[in-house]
């Protein structure tokens, strides 16, 4: 049985990892290099206090806040566009307390799977990518963000999570060297962190190595089925056969699966990073959030990387230097001693993030077509949900038990 794997970011290559694992013969299909997508420029956390989806009850009028402030963490760039319309209204209509409380369980059980399989394929690839199991920050200034938080560690420790309430004192113990300036913080000790760009270049080298063909700088252009299953995708003159097909192209996906006349509603949402050298005497040793800011710290390969902004618009490789400017001034309001710079535009990573209406990703088989699935929509978190979403594409074209219920990321929920 052969699967062709339209996409090489972390998503498809765990999907090509498991189906290699249980017998398939696997070839990734992407239209870069590999060298730089999504996977590498992010934050490198894996998150299981990350069960809240985006589309979540004050995030609209939030939003409409932020869209005023050309620094805002969160901003939809204006536009008559009708995909980013109806994913505009389809957001608004997600974003409800009931789609939280129904949405929290699902993303708790494939987040807690995927740490859980993350350290099983550290062990079992003996590949090394700065993996470390030392937990979460959640930094907060205001007292309406410490009353936010307190409420979301109860919510956390209700879902079996381990999440700490601590004291501006207590957090600062943690770090002795890292100077603070917050109203306080939750350690959530289940999450854990990674060096994104060393997981991708070990991780394509063994897939490489052991019999997972590539096709790089080949961009699909056309899809073929016959009686309810999909035949070959095309490049140009290139045609790929298989078995079984895999859309995990991230912000690029929905129009390859409009290609197999497939609707996966996904608006591509910009971030921004970079990398600023440790000062030995300050080390950082725990990632955290800064929570008002919506800006992730994460301590990597002897560096800090500064993350964050949401940009919900059209795809473009134009670099919002403003955006950037409102990442480097939240960060000395939370630790007075990291003196960062405004980096040079050519020093800034962006990517794209795939983000769905409701804020849930798209994991299984389309009902279209028997041997298609998608795994796509992650937004924020498909780093952190890489291992468990590659693990449940495979069982679900394999045919075998699930790991977990799958039906909250239902591929043709917009259909």
């Amino acid at each position: 049985m052969k699967a062709i794997i339209i996409g090489g970011g972390i998503i498809g290559l765990f999907s090509a990892y498991y189906l290699h694992q249980s017998g398939w013969e696997v070839e990734i299909v992407d239209q870069g290099d590999l060298s730089d997508n999504c996977s590498y420029g992010n934050a490198g956390m894996i998150t299981p206090s990350h069960f809240v989806p985006l589309a979540a009850p004050g995030m609209v009028e939030q939003g409409i806040r932020w869209m005023f402030n050309s620094k805002s963490p969160f901003y939809v760039r204006p536009s008559l566009d009708p995909e980013l319309l109806g994913w505009g209204l389809k957001f608004v209509k997600s974003a409800t307390k009931k789609h939280v409380d129904r949405s929290a369980g699902a993303l708790r059980d494939i987040s807690v799977l995927s740490k859980k399989l993350f350290f099983q394929f550290e062990k079992d690839t003996n590949l090394e990518f700065g993996l470390e199991d030392k937990g979460i920050l959640m930094l907060f200034k205001t007292p309406k963000m410490v009353e936010e938080e307190k409420h979301l560690a109860e919510e956390a420790t209700n879902l079996g999570l381990d999440a700490q309430y601590l004291s501006p004192e207590d957090c600062q113990k943690l770090q002795p060297g890292v100077e603070l300036d917050i109203a306080g913080a939750v350690h959530y000790h289940c999450d854990a962190h990674l060096y994104p760009n060393k997981l991708m270049k070990v991780f394509l080298k063994y897939l490489e190595e052991n019999g997972i063909k590539f096709h790089r700088n080949t961009r699909i252009d056309r899809v073929s089925n016959d009686a309810g299953k999909i035949t070959s995708v095309g490049s140009g003159d290139k045609e790929f056969k298989g078995d079984a097909f895999v859309i995990a192209t991230g912000a690029f996906s929905p129009a390859v699966a409009k290609l197999s006349g497939l609707n996966v509603p996904l608006m591509p949402g910009k971030g921004y990073s970079f990398m600023v050298p440790q000062d030995d005497a300050k080390r950082m040793t725990i990632p955290s959030i800064l929570c008002e800011a919506r800006v992730a710290v994460t301590p990597m390969n002897g560096s800090v990387r500064y993350g964050g902004t949401m940009e919900v618009g059209k795809i473009n490789s134009q670099v919002n230097m403003n955006r950037v400017r409102g990442i480097v001034e939240s960060v000395p309001k939370y630790f007075p001693n990291f003196k960062v710079e405004v980096p040079a535009e050519k020093d800034i990573w962006f990517g794209f993030r795939p983000v769905s209406p409701d804020g849930m990703p798209y994991i299984g088989l389309s009902k279209k077509y028997s041997n298609l699935a998608v795994a796509t929509g992650h937004a924020m978190i498909g780093l952190s949900l890489g291992p468990a979403t590659g693990k449940l594409i495979a069982e679900a074209l394999n045919g075998s038990a699930r790991s977990m219920n799958t039906s909250a990321f239902a591929v043709d929920r917009f259909a």
